[in-house]
């Protein structure tokens, strides 16, 4: 599968520490675990001895022990010690099945199989004026492609987010762009008439989105509300959207908000994105199919579609089949 060259969030970095963490990736069991310099780990959860899910083993230094025999697999993925054959070296083929591992974002990303694509961008990490926070997981019963789109949608905001992020007086949406770049697409001088855009929000005020889409389970926006309509002087935010693909119609979901805000506490930020996500959670798992149908005759679209379109051509385009149908 297509999917499988590309990366995927698994984890916090902040829940993978002492203890192996299992998780599940594109419908494949993975152990994540930390050698003794700190560096994460991704193997197939399972031990190729005689099966056992090597999760539920411990780390010894820089070691992964399965809980089935005790054998020990360096970082490498190579099994250097056999305790039932104190004097046995073991060969090259007894082996842990590896996946690529790397930490971006406050995440643990994992790619199944190798390739030249690099992780997502998240441009605004690496602004030291911006504050990061990391929200979830949050565990829905949809399909990644269906949480992405939701994510580029404008639509919605009058009636899934009223009084919030939208109002039925003011639901209609100017046109806006949508163009394809190298890696996905982006969508640009999109507006919306918000009641509240963000905790620092002193009113309803015209907000502009962009939104970008660089892989096939992630998306970025940008927000840019009027200056006169927020407390806080040269406010900013963006956020990411990274999706764990667990099952195709199974999704685990966090969300990296990079924004100006240093004033609220960590609670304050975290409420007001639990309740923007958690108003969209049941829509979402309403839909039929909880698949993403890329036949443009499956569903009816209209212009104010035309980000959703897009984003539905460029799986198309990829080859993605898992979470489509």
């Amino acid at each position: 599968m297509i999917e499988n060259t590309f990366w995927h969030p698994v984890a916090a970095s902040a829940d993978l520490a002492g203890e192996p963490v299992s998780v599940v990736l594109l419908e494949q069991a993975v152990v994540l675990w930390r050698d003794a310099a700190g560096v994460a780990h991704a193997w197939a959860d399972q031990c190729p001895h005689r099966g056992a899910r090597l999760s539920l083993g411990r780390v010894c230094g820089d070691r992964l022990e399965c809980p089935y025999h005790g054998w020990q697999f360096a970082a490498s993925g190579q099994c250097v010690h056999v305790p039932a054959l104190p004097a046995f070296t073991p060969p090259a083929t007894h082996t842990a099945r590896t996946f690529a591992a790397c930490e971006r974002y406050g995440l643990v990303w994992v790619r199944l199989e190798a390739s030249a694509v690099p992780v997502v961008a998240f441009a605004a990490e690496d602004d030291r004026r911006l504050r990061k926070l990391i929200f979830g997981p949050y565990d829905v019963a949809t399909s990644a492609p269906r949480l992405v789109e939701n994510f580029l949608d404008m639509a919605h905001f009058a009636f899934v987010h009223e009084g919030w992020l939208g109002t039925r007086s003011a639901s209609s949406i100017d046109d806006f762009r949508v163009e394809t770049t190298a890696t996905g697409l982006l969508a640009t001088q999109c507006k919306a008439w918000q009641p509240q855009s963000s905790v620092h929000a002193l009113g309803p005020a015209q907000v502009e989105y962009t939104y970008a889409v660089d892989a096939p389970y992630t998306a970025v926006l940008t927000k840019l509300p009027d200056p006169a309509s927020v407390a806080l002087a040269d406010f900013s935010e963006a956020i990411g959207l990274f999706i764990c693909p667990v099952e195709p119609e199974r999704s685990r979901v966090w969300f990296r908000l990079a924004c100006s805000d240093w004033v609220s506490t960590d609670a304050t930020l975290q409420a007001f994105q639990h309740t923007i996500f958690e108003q969209d959670r049941p829509v979402l798992e309403s839909q039929t199919p909880q698949c993403l149908p890329l036949d443009p005759r499956a569903e009816l679209h209209t212009v104010a579609d035309k980000a959703s379109a897009a984003y539905r051509r460029y799986l198309k385009h990829l080859g993605i089949t898992f979470g489509v149908c």
